[in-house]
């Protein structure tokens, strides 16, 4: 884990010097189209899920391409004059060299809202129940795309602690949303990079309306010193490979209880701290992240299940939905508190390590 972070902080220090994060708010790469003919390239060579295009010429490193008339999800992994090494994240059949390549000018980014708990994911946050009633099949259709969190659901949403003319700043939080049973406070807060004065507050009924959307400004924001508005959502968009900041790291002084006493007893661990669990095919690691997700003493989880067998992984879905926990003598199901990122050994390297990056954003 200590080995995959120090590459991710690296990949992450090449991504903060190209795409600003305070342009990603409101903006998602899967409903990007792209029409103007300085955006697109072609195809010049295919192998396996490395495509090399051409005619690139202002391209960003990690940047979002569609490449193909199915608009396959990829990511340039090196630039070279004119040409770009593309990392795709789905099967390449059928690319043919002169195939259209669409920039997006945007790097992968996931969405960060109310609506992540509950849900299953792939490893760009495509949810997966989604797909399956869509497209009717038990294959992810290539070149799919689909919201990330559900645009029509409505939130019942509580502005707090700000009022019209007051400062704002990056973390402060301005909203609460009841998710579910277990996740009954899920705080909204100010997007970094975005500050100003408050203009304008929506919900509680100040406005004759309690309830909004993913995608609904519930607060305007302006910047008196350069000009700029900004409407904060519920919702925004973060590249994954950007960390997300903060003020301070919290002290490790509370247990983890694993719900493992072998564990427990043998090598305790505390809540914000990192484990490793190595081990042989079969030795039963996936056995013990699974009872960590299912017994332990935290408020959510984030299971990713990366490069784990199909079987192990149909396992968890199976499972999950099916769990309960007992909260103030009732029982309430454990996926209220959990989401999952799957991403199983068949699928392309590239899709697999975008689920690390996912993932972990996500519990970010």
């Amino acid at each position: 884990l200590r080995s995959c972070s120090r590459r991710r902080s690296g990949a992450r220090e090449g991504q903060r010097a190209l795409f600003h994060p305070g342009t990603m708010s409101g903006v998602s790469f899967m409903n990007e189209e792209t029409n103007r003919e300085s955006d697109m390239g072609s195809v010049f060579r295919v192998a396996g899920p490395l495509v090399i295009a051409e005619n690139m010429t202002g391209a960003a490193m990690y940047e979002l391409v569609r490449v193909g008339f199915q608009k396959l999800v990829g990511e340039i992994i090196k630039l070279e004059g004119d040409t770009a090494s593309i990392q795709v994240y789905e099967d390449t059949s059928g690319l043919t060299v002169g195939d259209p390549v669409a920039r997006t000018h945007q790097p992968l980014s996931v969405q960060l809202g109310p609506g992540i708990m509950n849900n299953i994911f792939d490893g760009i946050q495509r949810p997966l129940d989604t797909i399956a009633a869509e497209s009717e099949d038990v294959y992810v259709p290539r070149g799919v795309a689909v919201k990330s969190l559900d645009p029509v659901k409505l939130w019942q949403y509580k502005p707090v602690n700000f009022r019209e003319g007051q400062s704002i700043a990056p973390g402060d939080v301005f909203g609460s949303v009841v998710e579910n049973e277990l996740m009954c406070d899920h705080k909204i807060m100010c997007p970094p990079n975005v500050k100003g004065t408050v203009v304008k507050i929506y919900g509680d009924g100040t406005d004759g309306k309690e309830q909004f959307n993913v995608n609904e400004t519930v607060m305007e924001v302006e910047n008196e010193m350069t000009g700029q508005k900004f409407d904060l959502k519920m919702s925004h968009f973060w590249p994954v490979r950007l960390p997300r900041p903060c003020v301070d790291k919290l002290p490790g002084n509370r247990a983890l209880t694993t719900g493992l006493r072998v564990i427990d007893s043998l090598f305790p661990s505390v809540l914000g701290g990192t484990c490793a669990v190595p081990g042989a095919f079969g030795c039963g690691k996936t056995v013990i992240s699974q009872s960590l997700s299912k017994f332990s003493n935290s408020d959510c989880i984030v299971y990713v299940g990366c490069g784990e067998r199909g079987n192990e992984m149909a396992e968890v879905l199976c499972d999950f939905p099916d769990l309960k926990v007992d909260i103030d003598g009732k029982e309430i199901g454990i996926m209220e508190r959990t989401t999952l990122v799957a991403n199983t050994s068949n699928m392309p390297v590239a899709a697999r390590e975008a689920s690390i990056y996912t993932g972990i954003t996500l519990a970010e």
